[in-house]
């Protein structure tokens, strides 16, 4: 039988007796799940216990999504038309004008990935000595600060947005601090004003990760437009991307002239660099992938926010299980499926998720368990979680789960009707 994450079936717990039924599905719904009008009936019929899975083919908590594949051929044409395959082409032109008019900021600066837009961004806001961010993101953000020899801090996160908290942040100043990132996890806006209050009071810098949140709004304002610059990452996984791609988008005119030095080797023109750099650029292909899956953005949207809304009316009536929200006053984009696990259930989160991966419904803990705990930080820092209680308790308690245009009707299905037979008494 295979294995998940860390656990093997022989590590769970035992389970009660099994409910008489479970609901059919609703009439009309295509499954591509074992199983017509109902799924499980018993423990005995989940793949962690040796029956077939639910799914044939995995189901991927970000499988890429694709655009009009003709429109895309199209654009190839033209890029072999031209023979300019890289170095500011056309497209990426295009690509950077759209976003930014999207966004409603002054530049968007189009980079290979969102990594390289971080490390370069970091690098352009002269940050150095300490920069405050949270320990529950993906690590990238972390490496690109300790590969320039910053050292990230680590302060706590809300434990009901799983975003930085304003106070925690506050108290991790000291003289060595020069700035803050914030990350919108999820998709779910950091606390800007709070942020910028303390950036603005203290003399620091505050830039934002803002690779979960493209599409996404803070009180009415596309997030882009926040703090020194904001991050994007347009890598395959992410609902928007362009195969692998990022970007830095800025009010900033000087910032954004001295990024756009920066990924292109510091060249000002031909035969003269004026500025130390790297190679940061986003070729034409990149930037084709863009503008087809820009165009079919609402479409990807809409999938998601279907999918949000399954997974929501199946999953929220399951006692010690829920949903994280998103705020219907904002744009949002879906992207991530979040749940939270209650620590009172008979069975833990990683149980659920081994039962889960079993049936091909490849649920992930992410970002367990957290930045500080990863290395080279848990070396460096080996008491950072005695000030991160709240991060500990969130990154033991999240399931993020299947979504994006091709997740099939029945996944909510399943991922409920595993969790109910789990989960009953």
């Amino acid at each position: 039988m295979q294995h998940f994450e860390s656990r093997s079936d022989s590590d769970l717990a035992p389970f009660g007796p099994p409910p008489a039924f479970l609901e059919p599905l609703p009439a009309g719904r295509p499954s591509t799940a074992r199983g017509i009008t109902k799924y499980f009936e018993s423990r005995s019929d989940l793949a962690l216990f040796g029956a077939p899975p639910a799914f044939t083919e995995p189901l991927h908590v970000g499988r890429p999504n694709i655009g009009s594949r003709k429109a895309f051929l199209s654009y190839m044409n033209e890029i072999f038309s031209r023979r300019w395959l890289s170095n500011n082409g056309p497209l990426v032109q295009e690509f950077e004008r759209q976003i930014a008019d999207f966004l409603g900021v002054k530049h968007c600066v189009a980079m290979c990935n969102g990594t390289v837009a971080l490390e370069i961004a970091i690098r352009a806001l002269e940050l150095k000595g300490e920069v405050i961010m949270p320990s529950f993101t993906f690590v990238a953000t972390a490496h690109a600060l300790q590969w320039q020899e910053i050292t990230p801090v680590f302060a706590d996160i809300d434990p009901n947005t799983h975003t930085l908290d304003p106070d925690a942040v506050f108290k991790m100043i000291t003289p060595r601090t020069t700035g803050i990132i914030g990350v919108h996890l999820w998709g779910h806006s950091a606390p800007v004003d709070e942020l910028q209050t303390i950036a603005d009071g203290c003399g620091l810098k505050l830039m934002f990760d803002a690779a979960h949140a493209f599409g996404c709004s803070y009180k009415g304002r596309m997030i882009g437009g926040f703090g020194e610059c904001e991050v994007f990452s347009f890598h395959a996984t992410k609902f928007f991307n362009t195969f692998e791609g990022g970007a830095v988008v800025t009010n900033n005119d000087d910032l954004a002239g001295k990024m756009r030095l920066m990924k292109n080797f510091g060249f000002s023109g031909y035969d003269n660099v004026i500025y130390p750099g790297m190679n940061g650029k986003m070729t034409e292909v990149a930037a084709a992938m863009g503008l087809v899956n820009f165009s079919a953005i609402g479409e990807f949207v809409e999938a998601n926010r279907r999918n949000y809304e399954q997974y929501s009316m199946r999953l929220n009536g399951i006692e010690g299980i829920s949903v994280l929200p998103y705020d219907g006053r904002e744009q949002n984009n879906y992207q991530y499926v979040v749940v939270e696990v209650s620590n009172d259930l008979p069975v833990s989160r990683d149980e659920i998720i081994s039962a889960l991966q079993a049936e091909n419904v490849l649920a992930r803990r992410y970002f367990w368990p957290g930045c500080h705990n990863m290395q080279p930080y848990k070396a460096f820092y080996p008491n950072a979680g005695l000030m991160l209680p709240n991060t500990k308790a969130v990154a033991d308690r999240v399931i993020v789960l299947p979504t994006g245009a091709t997740l099939p009707d029945s996944a909510a299905d399943v991922v409920a009707s595993v969790i109910r037979l789990l989960t009953s008494a």
